[in-house]
C-alpha cells in the first residue's frame, strides 16, 4: 500500500452527535511549549486514599471474568473502596488536613478552598462547606473558631475535570496578587451498578494541592488548551419515576400479592390531591426526581469523545502557546492523563503520535522499521471499510517495539498509582500527576526544569491540557507524597465485605485507622427544617471502630 495515500482521522459512529473532524496544522512560530511566564503552581500535594482496597483478582472471580484480560489488558490491580463512614467529604478533608499540617499552614492565611468533585453531597450546600466545618472545628482550639471565617469555598462540577477546572481558576486568583495561598481539593468515589462493565474501574479518594507564587514544586504554564463539546457519553440525571410506579414495584416484590389486587388509581388520585407533605410519596409533585451516585454511560462513546477532546483541546494549547505540530515529543520529557482506568492513555494516544511523528518528519522511517502497512483510501470500496482498516492500523502502531518504548518512558510513570487505586474522577489527573513526580525521584540525572505536559478530561464532554515545569525543590517536596508506602500499608477486604459496602449495609467503619481521621457522625433523618444535615466528626484510629 502506498505512503502517500490520505489517512483519516477515525471517525465517530454515525448515529452520535459532533463527528470528529479534521482540524487544520497551525503554522506559528515555534517557541518553547511550557514556558511559564509568572510563577504560579502547585507547592505541594497530598493525597487521601480509604484504609481499604478490593483486589481485582477477587472481583474477576466473583463475576466470572478474565483477570489476565482487567490486569494486562487494562491495567488494573487493586480498588480503593470507601469505608462505611466515608464519603467526598471526608476523603477532601483528609487530604485537605494532610496538606495543612505537612506545610505548617495558618488557617487565617488560606484565603480560599476550591473544590472539584462529581460527588456532591446536596443539590445546593456545596460540599466544600462540609469540608470547611470540618477543618473549622479541628483547629479551632488552636487558631479559634473562626479561624476559615474568610476562607472563600466552592465547588465545581464537571466530570472528571471539575478539580482541574478549580485548579486553573485558582492559579488566576494567585497570580494576579501576591502572597495568596489557595488550596484546591478533588474528591470522588467513582460508583457503578454491580455486575455492570464500569464495575471494575471503580476507586475512591481525594488530592489536595496548595497553589501559590514561586512554587516549589510545579510552576503551571498560564495557557490552557480547551475543547468542549456537548456530549451524553457519561453523565448523572434526575431519574424521574412516578408515584404508581414506585407502589406497584413494591407490591410486586410482596409474596402472594398482586398490583391487580388494590385501587391504584383511586391511590394515586389520593396522593395527588394533599397540599401537605407528609412523606415521600405524599407530597406535592406527581412524581419522584431520584438521583443516584450511579452514571449512566455509553463506555464505547466515551472513549471516543475522550479521544476527540484531548486532541482537540491540544491543538487548542499550541494556538495559544504558539507550539506547533511534532514539538510535543521534543518539549516533553513526561505525559499525564485523566485515567480511568490505569493503560486508558496508551491506548486512547496512538493517533496522536502518529500525527507528531509524522510533523517531525520520522513517520516513514517509523513504518518501514515497524514493518507496517498504512491504509489507503483508494485500495477500499467505501469508506466504512477504510476507516475499520485505519482503526486496526492504530492498534497496531500500539503493539510496535518503539510506540511501547514511549509508554514506558513518557506515560507509564503516571500509571502504576492509578493500577492500585482505580478511577478518581476529578482527582485522577492529579494522581497521575504525583505518580509520575514520584516515579521521577529513582531518576539519578537532572529532573528541574524539565515539563510535562498535563491532558485533563471530563465527560459531558471537555478536556484542558496544560504545561507544568518542574521546579528545583521538587525532589524535597515529592519525598513526602509517600504514594507507595501509603499503598502498601492498606487493609485488603473480601468480596462479601465490598458487597456491603458497596450496598450500604455497613454503619461502621471496617478499617483499623491508626492515624485517625474525619468521619460522617450522623445524617439527620427526621422530615423537618434540618432534614438531611450532615454531620462529621474527627477520631482517633481505635475511636473510629466503635463510633
Amino acid at each position: 500500500m502506498s505512503l502517500s495515500g490520505q489517512f483519516w482521522s477515525v471517525l465517530w459512529p454515525k448515529a452520535k452527535p459532533y463527528p470528529h473532524t479534521a482540524v487544520p496544522t497551525l503554522n506559528f512560530k515555534p517557541q518553547a511549549a511550557c514556558m511559564p511566564t509568572s510563577t504560579v503552581g502547585i507547592d505541594d500535594f497530598s493525597l487521601y486514599v480509604p484504609q481499604l482496597y478490593l483486589p481485582i483478582e477477587d472481583l474477576a472471580k466473583a463475576r466470572d471474568l478474565n483477570y489476565a484480560k482487567l490486569n494486562k489488558g487494562l491495567g488494573l490491580e487493586q480498588m480503593a473502596v470507601a469505608d462505611a463512614l466515608e464519603d467526598a467529604a471526608t476523603m477532601a478533608a483528609n487530604a485537605v488536613l494532610d496538606l495543612m499540617h505537612k506545610n505548617d499552614l495558618d488557617p487565617n492565611e488560606v484565603g480560599r478552598i476550591y473544590l472539584g468533585t462529581e460527588s456532591a453531597l446536596d443539590g445546593a450546600k456545596p460540599t466544600a462547606t462540609y469540608v470547611l466545618d470540618m477543618l473549622q472545628d479541628h483547629f479551632s482550639g488552636s487558631h479559634g473558631g473562626n479561624c476559615f471565617l474568610h476562607c472563600d469555598v466552592v465547588d465545581l462540577t464537571f466530570a472528571c475535570i471539575g478539580g482541574v477546572d478549580a485548579l486553573q481558576n485558582s492559579l488566576e486568583w494567585a497570580a494576579a496578587k501576591e502572597g495568596r495561598i489557595g488550596i484546591v481539593v478533588a474528591s470522588d468515589e467513582a460508583k457503578y451498578e454491580m455486575n455492570s462493565p464500569g464495575e471494575y474501574t471503580q476507586g475512591a479518594g481525594a488530592v489536595a494541592m496548595l497553589v501559590k507564587q514561586a512554587p516549589r514544586l510545579l510552576a503551571i504554564d498560564p495557557d490552557f488548551g480547551v475543547a468542549t463539546r456537548p456530549a451524553h457519553d457519561f453523565f448523572k440525571p434526575n431519574r424521574k419515576v412516578t408515584k404508581r410506579e414506585i407502589i406497584q414495584e413494591v407490591l410486586n416484590l410482596l409474596p402472594d400479592t398482586s398490583a391487580e389486587d388494590f385501587n391504584l388509581d383511586e391511590l394515586e388520585t389520593k396522593l395527588a390531591q394533599g397540599i401537605d407533605c407528609n412523606g415521600v410519596l405524599d407530597c406535592n409533585e406527581s412524581f419522584l426526581m431520584l438521583h443516584k451516585t450511579t452514571p449512566v454511560f455509553d463506555g464505547p462513546y466515551s472513549n471516543q469523545a475522550y479521544q476527540a477532546r484531548i486532541r482537540e483541546a491540544l491543538y487548542d494549547y499550541r494556538k495559544r502557546s504558539g507550539g506547533k505540530v511534532g514539538e510535543l515529543l521534543q518539549d516533553f520529557s513526561h505525559l499525564v492523563f485523566h485515567l480511568p482506568y490505569a493503560f486508558q492513555a496508551r491506548r486512547m494516544f496512538s493517533e496522536i503520535f502518529m500525527e507528531e511523528l509524522k510533523a517531525g518528519g520520522d513517520w516513514v522511517e517509523f513504518i518501514l522499521r515497524n514493518e507496517l502497512e498504512v491504509p489507503c483510501a483508494d485500495d477500499y470500496e467505501n469508506r466504512e471499510q477504510y476507516i475499520t482498516s485505519c482503526a486496526d492500523f492504530l492498534k497496531m502502531v500500539t503493539k510496535t517495539p518503539d510506540y511501547k518504548t514511549f509508554v514506558q518512558e513518557r506515560i507509564a510513570p503516571g500509571e502504576w498509582a492509578s493500577s492500585r487505586v482505580g478511577n478518581l474522577y476529578a482527582g485522577s489527573v492529579f494522581l497521575s500527576l504525583m505518580s509520575t513526580l514520584e516515579t521521577l525521584l529513582k531518576e539519578e540525572g537532572e529532573v528541574a526544569g524539565r515539563s510535562i505536559c498535563v491532558f485533563a478530561y471530563g465527560s459531558g464532554s471537555k478536556s484542558k491540557v496544560f504545561g507544568a515545569t518542574i521546579q528545583p525543590g521538587w525532589r524535597e517536596v515529592t519525598t513526602g507524597f509517600d504514594i507507595e508506602l501509603r499503598l502498601n500499608f492498606r487493609q485488603a477486604i473480601d468480596y462479601d465485605t465490598y458487597e456491603q459496602l458497596h450496598r450500604k449495609n455497613l454503619t461502621k467503619n471496617v478499617a483499623f485507622q491508626d492515624g485517625g481521621g474525619f468521619f460522617l457522625a450522623d445524617v439527620h433523618e427526621e422530615r423537618n427544617e434540618s432534614e438531611g444535615a450532615r454531620h462529621y466528626g474527627y477520631a482517633s484510629g481505635m475511636e473510629m471502630l466503635t463510633t
